[in-house]
């Protein structure tokens, strides 16, 4: 196969009136067959040579030639100029529609995106964004929409990340073929734009700035394009992804997979025990207790977590003493929404910190800021046994991010504790402040008591003595 180099040096536009800033270029694997068109070089697009500023600038228009090119031939050209090379066999066709990770959550997150790519790619407008993990399905869909669309005759140019930015530093070499401008321009105007894996290039200041001029021109001219992140989209430079996720209706952000699923290594997983030990149906409302107040504290609490489960909406609060049914409570209400297809993380908040830390170690299986980003943006989360981790101040700055993060944002939320509000906004008065909105958050307390050290005794005698014997 050519380089990029020699594939542009050979077609590379030449001087026209009618065509500039190079963006008659085309990639293609193998030379064209027939004869090509002097103007547009065989791409069947032309820009026009106007000033910046311009309603055209930038814009892509169908070159004369395609009104006596034939239909096949035109696809062809443009699978050529593609760049997609092997990948051009990928289609949704060939697509599983439940996605390539095995849990129900990640299917369910794949059809999604499945779902908003076939539309996107049948009528190319806005951006496309997919998020998520290695193996996720991501450059599946992105390939499989840029097929699409050269089947509907767009023009369409595909690159992975680093790629690009390697080819844009060759090109400042004299020996180079092809000129920095022809092919910075090509990529920041093509009619269809496909990027592959932005986030795992090296983050060099001048890279960041490359990036931002390609984003900036696509995003300011709104020109369809397709991005995929590996991760999520906090790992980016906020120049990048204040253009990527902020504009409502056209960009659209879809996560595949969720990080935890191989990174993670099961971080955030409920077990499958737990699911089926700690039902609603199992949930004793009269928590062997004879007090009438207790009882109803039980029955107030498990009613108000099948509502949740029903529809999560909003924060729920479990407090009370220690094995009075918070946990079962708050896993009924996992397991429910699990059984849904909803994602959901469930964490024991003294290991979800050591989790974090240990991200830290140059031998951690997931980065902290995938783990971070899951915590703080996942459908579900439930944090249970607030209070009990070590209060250190890395550990409370790490818990006042996500609940701020999750509060702002109104992202349903499950906390189990052993405080009450009282004695949680007094050791942690900057969380507390955020759990005592009304607005937002219902508090379940349970008087009962430890139902897991109820001793037993014996009833004394009707004289009050203790038995014989």
């Amino acid at each position: 196969m050519e380089s990029l180099g020699d594939i542009l040096r050979r077609i590379t536009a030449k001087s026209s009136s009618r065509t500039s800033n190079g963006s008659g270029a085309a990639y293609l694997d193998s030379p064209p067959e027939g004869p090509v068109c002097s103007i547009c070089n065989g791409t069947g697009w032309v820009s026009k040579r106007v000033p910046v500023g311009h309603s055209d600038f930038g814009q892509t228009f169908p070159c004369d030639c395609q009104g006596t090119k034939d239909p096949a031939a035109r696809i062809d050209a443009l699978r050529r100029y593609s760049n997609l090379g092997p990948l051009s066999r990928v289609s949704f066709a060939s697509t599983r529609p439940d996605g390539p990770l095995p849990d129900a959550a990640s299917s369910h997150l794949f059809k999604q995106a499945l779902e908003a790519s076939v539309k996107f790619a049948d009528r190319p407008t806005g951006w496309l964004v997919l998020t998520g993990p290695s193996g996720s399905g991501k450059t599946h869909l992105a390939v499989a929409v840029a097929n699409r669309c050269i089947e509907l005759g767009q023009t369409t140019f595909f690159i992975v990340v680093a790629d690009l930015l390697d080819h844009l530093r060759g090109a400042y070499s004299p020996d180079n073929p092809v000129s920095y401008d022809e092919l910075f321009d090509q990529v920041r105007n093509v009619p269809v734009l496909i990027l592959d894996d932005l986030g795992s290039h090296s983050t060099t200041p001048w890279a960041q700035e490359k990036l931002f001029q390609v984003i900036n021109h696509r995003f300011n001219l709104e020109l369809p394009t397709v991005i995929t992140v590996r991760g999520p989209l906090q790992r980016l430079d906020e120049s990048l992804r204040t253009r990527i996720e902020l504009v409502q209706g056209f960009s659209h952000v879809y996560q595949l997979g969720q990080y935890n699923t191989r990174l993670a290594r099961n971080i955030g997983d409920l077990p499958t025990e737990m699911q089926q030990r700690m039902t609603f149906a199992a949930f004793d409302t009269r928590g062997r207790t004879s007090d009438r107040d207790d009882r109803v504290s039980l029955e107030l609490a498990k009613a108000a977590a099948e509502n949740f489960a029903a529809n999560p909406d909003g924060w729920l609060v479990f407090n009370g003493p220690r094995g009075s049914g918070k946990t079962h409570l708050a896993v009924a209400i996992a397991a429910e929404c699990l059984r849904r297809d909803r994602p959901v993380f469930f964490a024991f908040v003294p290991t979800l910190l050591d989790h974090l830390r240990a991200t830290f170690s140059p031998d951690s299986p997931i980065r902290y800021d995938e783990l971070f980003e899951q915590l703080m943006t996942v459908p579900l989360l439930i944090l249970d046994d607030l209070g009990a981790e070590t209060s250190t101040a890395w550990a409370e700055e790490k818990l006042y991010q996500i609940v701020v993060h999750r509060h702002e944002a109104r992202l349903p939320t499950v906390i189990t504790s052993a405080f009450s509000q009282d004695e949680l906004e007094e050791a942690k008065p900057r969380i507390g402040s955020r759990l005592m909105d009304v607005n937002v958050v219902l508090w379940q307390s349970i008087t009962a008591p430890n139902y897991r050290d109820q001793r037993r005794t014996r009833r004394p005698t009707r004289g009050g003595g203790a038995p014989g014997g």
